[in-house]
């Protein structure tokens, strides 16, 4: 069995990645199991640099492989805002209510076809040794004047795929992670999983 720490307390996300790990015979861990490892500064400017901070610092504290996602919501209409701030952007302590209440503000005079968006992940895992792999995914969408479903989290009630007719928050999640960022990201790093993890234990 091989040991992954997923390095989020994000329930949301640990159930997600579980999900889309759970056929490659991987036991997954979250960080609620590696109570000694504190906050994570998350400094970095770019989705893909918050990504290695996090599996860095958990691949080191913990000596196993550590897989971190970093993600957020880009929306045209903001220049890519709320973007890599998107967990904390109504402030330092923002709820998934208080950031969707403030982007519903900011978009509030903007008209459907200019509400345009994505969701963006980068998936990185590194290993003790200093060896990473990483990937990246996008899922398109545009954003709605008004909640929809009660699935999800984050943005996802605000987000809307318009080939499923239906807002993140109303898929199943078996049909979430089929669409999302998050599952195409996961899904083109386990592409190259069997060389990383060759690298990873030498």
């Amino acid at each position: 069995m091989k040991h992954v720490v997923l390095a989020t307390r994000n329930a949301g996300k640990i159930a997600e990645l579980k999900a889309l790990l759970s056929g490659f015979g991987l036991d997954v861990l979250g960080l609620d199991s590696f109570p000694d490892i504190g906050e994570i500064p998350e400094t970095g400017t770019t989705f893909s640099e918050n990504a290695g901070i996090k599996a860095r610092t958990v691949a080191q504290a913990t000596g196993l492989v550590a897989l971190a996602d970093d993600s957020g919501l880009e929306v045209d209409a903001l220049n890519g805002a709320p973007g890599v701030y998107s967990a904390r952007y109504s402030g330092e302590n923002a709820t998934d209510a208080t950031n969707n209440a403030k982007l519903l503000n900011a978009l509030a005079t903007v008209p459907e076809k200019q509400r345009g968006c994505r969701f963006v992940s980068v998936v990185l895992a590194a290993a003790p040794n200093g060896e990473t792999a990483e990937a990246r995914g996008e899922w398109n969408g545009r954003v709605l004047t008004e909640a929809r479903g009660t699935g999800g989290f984050g943005y996802d009630p605000l987000f809307f795929d318009a080939e499923a007719q239906s807002s993140a928050a109303e898929l199943t999640a078996a049909e979430k992670n089929a669409r999302s960022h998050r599952g195409k990201a996961l899904r083109a790093l386990l592409t190259v999983w069997p060389d990383f993890w060759a690298r990873a234990v030498r």
